[in-house]
């Protein structure tokens, strides 16, 4: 028989409002997002682990608020005036943890954006208190902050993350794949990361498509433990 050819379809991540899917994990999350023309001190960080869905609320955020996205890591490059003149979103903040320049930079923005009366949404993997800043002033303004963290995810939005991740890379999984998944794989975002981007290297030009079986296949090549619900 021949081979099936394989084709790469390229994923377009869904980023819009309705496509962001609440739970207990992160409705706390969302509502203090919501509230942006109103946050204390005209401030707030979103803190959550790799792919916990912080970027999708940044974009939520930012079709709501008009405001712009800036990575830390470019601040010391940036016009902060011309920054500093909208509402702001700094991502990543604790990669310039160190960086004289980098967290000046941070601190120079944070105090145009609020002179302004616009508002300021940084996110990290983690609250400013263990961001390790070495600019006594940078830390203590952002040890201010209100603190909007998304929680690990529960068995609803692991199966809505599973289920998002499949869609931007227009794959239809077989419908015993995804609650399969979610009994056996770590309670993390970034392990559904990387179950979907194996299954879609893998299914590939199969007939079959995204199955079990393949599930099965995946958990073992990338030695996620498994749990003790049947096959």
């Amino acid at each position: 028989m021949p081979e099936q050819m394989k084709f790469e379809i390229p994923s377009r991540p869904a980023l819009g409002r309705g496509d962001f899917y609440v739970t207990q994990s992160n409705a706390v999350a969302l509502a203090l997002i919501d509230t942006w023309p109103n946050w204390p001190g005209g401030k707030l960080v979103l803190t959550g682990p790799p792919r916990s869905g912080k970027t999708h609320l940044v974009h939520v955020w930012s079709a709501e608020s008009g405001g712009r996205k800036i990575a830390a890591t470019d601040l010391e490059e940036a016009g902060i005036p011309d920054l500093a003149a909208s509402d702001i979103c700094v991502e990543d903040v604790e990669r310039i943890a160190g960086n004289a320049e980098g967290e000046a930079a941070l601190f120079h923005l944070h105090n145009l954006v609020l002179a302004n009366g616009r508002t300021l949404l940084l996110t990290a993997s983690a609250p400013p208190s263990r961001w390790g800043l070495a600019l006594p002033d940078l830390a203590s303004r952002m040890a201010g902050s209100t603190v909007a963290r998304m929680a690990p995810p529960d068995d609803l939005l692991l199966s809505a993350v599973l289920a998002k991740l499949f869609a931007d890379r227009q794959i239809v999984p077989m419908a015993d794949v995804i609650p399969y998944l979610v009994r056996r794989m770590p309670r993390s975002f970034d392990a559904a990361g990387r179950i979907v981007e194996h299954l879609d290297r893998e299914a590939l030009g199969t007939p079959k498509g995204v199955t079990r079986a393949l599930a099965r296949k995946a958990m073992d090549a990338l030695e996620f433990p498994e749990q003790s619900a049947p096959d």
